[in-house]
């Protein structure tokens, strides 16, 4: 096993050398790919692209959510769980819609527009119940770019396009829609509830309801 690690590095070496030199290259031809299996029409295609972007800065908003709540400071390690796990869940979006995209040809060029530098929507909040209402309204924006998405793409003829993307729609409306309105009703919920809990217990109310969170306890 010893003997064969040594010869792994040796070729490794060597074709580093070579390269290093200029005296090895990999060209391979480009293949020419029949297009017609590549259907989803321009609007759509840009459409889906800038929602990878609207992905990406909801996600940096929760990861600076979650940065916030977990200073010293602040400590509310409960808020600080749920902003992590919401930046977790939006940077899965985008990488299933880059999925999408890949899967129906709509990534073959421009791939280096795709991510342009994605920031938070803030940096600091005043307090817990602030924070969820800011989420709640990103995730209502999110919700509202996915139907943009599938308006546009579901009704032939609009932005100059004659061909109706069933198949988007409903892997939309299916993967995406049902979670996005879940998610708002649930962030609703928290505000409710701790804007009781702020009302009759004061500050005491947000640390209990971060105990709550931290305990994975439905509030």
């Amino acid at each position: 096993m010893f003997k064969l690690s040594l010869l792994f590095v040796a070729v490794a070496l060597f074709v580093a050398t070579q390269e290093a030199h200029g005296k090895m290259t990999c060209k391979l031809p480009q293949v020419q790919i029949p297009d017609d299996w590549i259907t989803m029409v321009d609007p759509c295609t840009k459409k889906m692209k800038e929602q990878v972007q609207e992905e990406l800065t909801a996600a940096m908003t929760y990861f600076a959510m979650g940065a916030h709540f977990s200073k010293d400071t602040v400590n509310r390690p409960g808020f600080a769980k749920i902003f992590f796990d919401s930046a977790s869940e939006e940077r899965d979006h985008a990488i299933k819609i880059i999925g999408y995209l890949l899967m129906r040809g709509g990534l073959t060029k421009d791939i280096s527009q795709l991510i342009r530098d994605p920031q938070p929507l803030s940096e600091a909040w005043a307090d817990g119940l602030s924070a969820l209402k800011d989420a709640l309204k990103l995730e209502a924006h999110v919700t509202r770019k996915i139907r943009d998405i599938a308006t546009t793409c579901e009704e032939p003829g609009r932005d100059g396009q004659d061909f109706n993307d069933y198949h988007l729609v409903d892997w939309l409306t299916g993967d995406f829609l049902t979670e996005q309105y879940e998610g708002q009703r649930d962030l609703a919920g928290k505000i409710s509830n701790l804007g009781k809990m702020l009302e009759a217990h004061g500050a005491l109310g947000e640390f209990l309801f971060d105990k709550k969170l931290l305990s994975g306890v439905s509030v």
